[in-house]
């Protein structure tokens, strides 16, 4: 392990003359030795106490070079070696930037980086230079004083041979910082003029083309550098700052256009790509100009090693290029969500009536799935014929303007999110609009199982009652009665399948606002409105009413076909992979319970598994809501960065009014 190397064994290691592989792994090595080998006659001094030990050990390094000629050659040859053959310019071009503007392709990268072991037989620095350092290099990189760095650039930069008469410079080359400017001022052009993004672009912010001006721009400086020609040198530095900043503000005005319609998380990755190579070539033209390279190549350089902990992190890109696609979702549910609240009798009344007319509905699924079950099918085409069951009950309950209580928390959750505080201190005023919104919401949640459960049980329990009329059988037979019984009860792994349950109700959400996002994206509405084909096919009134309606209308069905579609299928294919996973429905499973009672009879409810059912659904319909809620509340707060202090202070509020007014949150003000 190279942390075991001591300082002579790392230098006598030292050979000018090894292959670019040996040098780059003693570089490799050296960094480790720095970090983590033991000091070997370091000592720290009252003044040092405080200084990350790799200064100190670097500043031992250098006083050794200083003070030994031979030391001195050994590495410093190394330095030239390594400096002569390597190409600086990738690590300041390409370093911290996808090779092609593709979100998959930069994924694919970050999880071939995370598997696979990387090589020091490189020419590019770049490549190499995740293996010299690691993201905590940055705390000693800080660290570092001038003198050390300028010692440093003195003994261990491109230009330390003791036999080149060029003036010393600092490391990096300018010649290498130009070149990196020219390659990343050709790829901030190449994608600005991309359709994804130019036609995005705020137009009057592109009329002086400063994304064609940025190449001209660069090479001017070079020229001006090369010459040595100080005071034009400023002139083309602030005309190239200039530049930049029309740059950055053009693509400043891609947000507010895909905020409006449609995130794209490829167009989201090539603008971060953009403003990113933008920034880096401010950073380089600082580093270029600057009258003390040494101090600017040193901030440059811990730049570089800081991006290092977000480069190699999946997690890191996930988070940042799904921020605004969460929000878009968040949003876009929000809108949904508000459908879902009541705040006075009257809602609460509608809330009611449009409740009991879903559990009507579910009470047709019920008997549905168990004629599915009664046909004996394969798992999968079971799964598959129980999910569009499931998914007609739910789009028809849409459609009649109807409601199915578990539908509710993870479009409700949204709209809380949305009414909270947000980029700074809540008021009073504020905390309790909060507060009302959250006892309208669990009163809101209260009616729409009350109206399902209403309905739904007594309406599946008298259809059997009147088919042993009619028939002397009932629909559900004993037998099923049976398996529903062991299958519901709470003793049983009823809570975790509810669980589990609330998750499909948070995802069928997340599918809802995303398959939103897209059709508004795309401009579907538009294309369904006014393409030529589709008007010839349906006339114009006709197609402007069906795009209106679509626009109305995507969001449901998306939430509502993918719903049912996973309560039938997903248990089938976790069966298929060995995972013994069902669903539990709150009001399917009352649905059940009913059919079981009416087809056992009355003395079921002198039996205790009877008791232990309806423990079962309460405890369902409880995990049903309030996983789901909380899934859909975190991904909203995190979409619209909530702050921890307001949470605090919101958490306090809802407590001060569940002490004072607990019915509040039950029924609805007495007057409205």
């Amino acid at each position: 392990m190279a942390g075991a190397w001591d300082l002579t064994a790392l230098v006598n290691a030292a050979d000018a003359k090894a292959g670019q592989a040996e040098r780059h792994l003693w570089l490799v090595r050296l960094l480790e030795w720095l970090r983590h080998a033991p000091a070997h006659g370091i000592l720290r001094g009252a003044d040092e106490q405080r200084t990350p030990l790799p200064v100190l050990r670097l500043k031992h390094l250098l006083r050794q070079m200083e003070q030994h000629p031979d030391l001195a050659a050994r590495v410093q040859g190394l330095a030239q070696a390594f400096w002569r053959d390597i190409d600086a310019t990738s690590l300041f071009a390409d370093f911290g930037f996808g090779a092609r503007l593709s979100f998959g392709s930069e994924l694919l990268s970050r999880l071939q980086a995370r598997v696979l072991p990387a090589t020091p037989d490189t020419r590019q620095l770049a490549t190499l230079f995740p293996l010299l350092f690691e993201p905590d290099d940055t705390t000693w990189l800080d660290a570092l004083d001038d003198a050390t760095c300028a010692q440093a650039v003195r003994l261990l930069g491109p230009q330390a041979a003791p036999t080149q008469a060029a003036p010393m410079q600092a490391a990096p080359t300018p010649a290498a910082l130009m070149d990196a400017m020219h390659i990343l001022a050709s790829h901030v052009q190449s994608a600005a003029h991309s359709p994804a993004l130019r036609q995005r672009m705020d137009g009057t912010l592109l009329a002086n083309e400063p994304f064609r001006q940025l190449g001209p721009a660069v090479a001017s400086l070079q020229t001006a550098v090369q010459a040595q020609r100080h005071d034009d040198t400023l002139q083309q530095a602030a005309y190239l700052r200039a530049l930049l900043d029309q740059c950055l503000r053009a693509a400043d005005s891609v947000m507010p256009h895909l905020e409006s319609f449609g995130v794209s998380v490829n167009i989201v990755f090539d603008l971060d790509q953009l403003q990113g190579r933008c920034r880096r070539i401010e950073d380089l033209l600082n580093a270029v100009i600057a009258p003390d390279g040494v101090t600017e190549g040193r901030r440059l350089l811990a730049d570089l090693v800081g991006s290092l902990r977000g480069q190699r992190s999946v997690r890191a890109l996930f988070a940042r290029h799904y921020s605004l696609l969460a929000r878009q979702v968040a949003e876009r549910n929000a809108e949904t969500g508000e459908h879902y609240i009541t705040r006075n009798r009257d809602e609460y009344r509608d809330m009611l009536r449009r409740a009991a007319g879903g559990g009507a509905v579910i009470a047709g699924t019920t008997f549905a799935k168990f004629a599915i079950a009664a046909l004996g099918m394969t798992a999968f085409w079971g799964g598959f014929w129980a999910g569009v069951n499931y998914a007609l009950s739910f789009v028809i309950v849409m459609l009649l303007h109807w409601t199915v209580a578990t539908k509710q928390p993870a479009m409700t959750a949204p709209a809380l999110a949305a009414s909270l505080p947000v980029g700074q201190s809540s008021s009073d005023d504020d905390l309790e609009r909060v507060v009302d919104r959250v006892a309208q919401l669990i009163r809101s949640q209260m009616a729409g199982i009350a109206g399902n459960l209403a309905l739904c049980g007594p309406l599946v329990l008298a259809v059997q009652l009147l088919a042993v009329i009619w028939t002397g059988e009932p629909l559900v037979g004993a037998e099923d009665a049976h398996y529903t019984l062991g299958s519901l009860t709470l003793l049983g792994p009823t809570a975790l399948f509810a669980a589990f349950t609330g998750v499909l109700l948070f995802a069928s959400s997340l599918i809802a606002g995303w398959a939103e996002n897209w059709f508004v994206y795309h401009r579907l509405d538009s294309a369904i409105a006014w393409n030529p084909r589709i008007v010839g096919l349906l006339g114009a009134a006709r197609a402007q009413r069906w795009a209106q309606w679509w626009r109305a209308h995507v969001s449901g069905l998306a939430a509502n076909v993918s719903l049912g579609m996973m309560l039938g299928l997903v248990p089938a294919v976790a069966a298929f992979m060995g995972l013994p996973l069902e669903v539990r429905h709150v009001t399917l499973a009352t649905g059940q319970l009913a059919a079981a009672l009416g087809a056992l009879g009355t003395d079921l409810l002198q039996l205790p598994a009877f008791w232990w059912c309806v423990a079962g659904i309460a405890a369902t319909g409880l995990l049903n809501l309030t996983v789901s809620f909380y899934l859909a509340f975190k991904v909203a707060l995190r979409s619209r960065g909530v702050r921890v202090q307001d949470r605090r202070r919101i958490r306090a509020a809802l407590w001060q009014r569940l002490r004072t007014r607990p019915m509040s949150f039950l029924r609805p003000p007495p007057f409205g």
